[in-house]
């Protein structure tokens, strides 16, 4: 997971080096530390910070399902995913038994993903008319 933003970050220093902005710092002699603290690292942490929003969501939902096979949280802490996994006994009786712990897992992971397309509508400059 963290050589994936690594790579991500990477490309987006690579094409964020290449702006006029950046040309113009250092041609009024600006030291590099101050480019990059101030200009660089700015532009380029948005796609990360986005991408790290929206990975969330798959995390969750691979832990649920993780404990719902039994290879997650063991019985005395509390998860969606083995919540579920017990109420499957009881589905007849009490069918909401599974229905709360899959609402909860469904509305973290939209919460998760719009939170991520917010930001990337909010810090994407390309996207602002």
């Amino acid at each position: 997971m963290v050589p994936g933003f690594a790579r991500l970050m990477r490309a987006s220093i690579l094409t964020v080096r290449e702006m006029e902005y950046v040309e113009a710092a250092k041609s009024i002699n600006a030291s590099n530390a101050r480019i990059i603290y101030k200009h660089i690292i700015p532009n380029a942490i948005a796609p990360t910070i986005v991408s790290l929003t929206m990975s969330i969501g798959g995390s969750v939902m691979a832990g649920a399902g993780l404990s719902f096979i039994g290879l997650g949280v063991q019985p005395p802490m509390a998860e969606w995913g083995a919540m579920i996994s017990d109420a499957r006994n009881y589905m007849r009786a009490h069918g909401t038994l599974a229905l709360y712990p899959g609402i909860c897992i469904m509305i973290t992971v939209l919460a998760f993903n719009l939170l991520g397309d917010g930001l990337r509508d909010a810090l994407d400059p390309r996207l602002k008319n």
